[in-house]
């Protein structure tokens, strides 16, 4: 982990002396505790480097206090799978990264608009909003909704593109393909718009769908794509950019009340630390993976006019803006200045 090294080595002073200052050392009162945590990407990805920053800073500022046990790839279950366990009384996971798609099934409505496409113009204008009051009241929404689980804080792994067994070069290509979606309504809605049929599979899958003909595309952030090795199976990718691949790291409300108020404390500043490492290895990884990918064989095409694709997507955008138009209105606004 020599990157996790350089980034740890390489953090601001400031957000340093924060997270310090910000929760106080192992009491009395503190017990030792594991958490256990889901990933479904490598460890390689930028969630699980991300993963890994936030158990690093959380074992080191407790003092050996909480232990984040971190299991990648998959191991403990896909999206739905692992959600759907975190909600049950005693659940044998505490924690998990989650795409802010995998809320689909369960009607957070606040958590959807996120993935309004074309909302997020750029990196700095989602991080700008993620330091807001309104991205706060995401990440408590499932609380809210009476789930027993919890947002802690927010990571990204750039913007999500389609990628296809078969050439991408306008919106016109993707007349009768079949896209993998995670079921959302807005993704469907999207996948519809451009011509294609959507077919909910599980990211543990999808390699061997697209490698059957099951289905001819997906959407992930170029990182992903590349660490999952799907090139290997769909070769072409169209830089569309139609969401930002937003993330957000949970906890069981067990698992966080058994906690004291310190470890409270660590795991919101790691969480913090988490965020900010996060945000810089985006930066880096995705200047890097264009040119890995386009060195072993990958077709990727730039999208340097949105305006047939948000056309294609105009119906959903508008409706999804109808239903919540004070926080869609928020989420533009944290634009200003960019």
């Amino acid at each position: 982990m020599k990157k996790n090294a350089l980034f740890f080595a390489t953090a601001s002073l400031s957000t340093l002396m924060g997270i310090w200052g910000g929760c106080s050392k192992k009491t009395l009162k503190d017990t030792a505790v594991t958490l256990i945590m889901a990933e479904v990407n490598p460890a390689d990805t930028i969630a699980g480097q991300m993963d890994y920053a936030f158990k690093q800073k959380v074992e080191e500022l407790s003092n050996g206090t909480i232990t984040i046990d971190l299991q990648c790839s998959g191991i403990l279950g896909d999206e739905l799978q692992v959600l759907n366990l975190m909600l049950n009384p005693g659940s044998t996971i505490q924690m998990y990264r989650a795409s802010s798609l995998s809320f689909a099934p369960y009607n957070c409505e606040k958590i959807a608009a996120l993935n309004t496409p074309y909302t997020f113009t750029s990196k700095e204008h989602f991080w700008s909003f993620a330091k807001t009051d309104t991205a706060k009241e995401i990440l408590a929404e499932p609380l809210g909704k009476g789930m027993a689980i919890r947002g802690l804080f927010y990571g990204e792994e750039g913007f999500r593109h389609f990628f296809s067994r078969t050439p991408l070069k306008s919106v016109s290509d993707f007349s009768g393909l079949k896209i993998r979606t995670t079921n959302d309504a807005v993704m469907n809605a999207v996948v519809e718009g451009l011509g294609a049929t959507p077919v909910s599979v599980p990211f543990t899958n999808l390699y061997s769908a697209l490698q059957t003909g099951e289905v001819d595309g997906a959407e992930q952030p170029m990182a992903n794509y590349l660490s999952n090795h799907f090139p290997e199976v769909a070769p072409y990718m169209i830089l569309d950019g139609h969401t930002l691949g937003i993330m957000m790291t949970l906890i069981t409300e067990e698992a966080w009340q058994s906690l004291s108020p310190s470890q409270q404390a660590i795991l919101r500043a790691a969480g913090e630390y988490a965020s900010d490492f996060c945000r810089r290895l985006s930066w880096e990884k995705e200047m890097q993976v264009r040119a890995q990918l386009e060195k072993e064989g990958a077709t990727i095409i730039d999208v340097t006019d949105t305006a047939s694709w948000q056309t294609a997507c105009e119906n959903v955008i508008t409706q999804e803006t109808a239903q919540m138009p004070a926080l869609h209105q928020a989420m533009l606004n944290a634009n200003q200045g960019f």
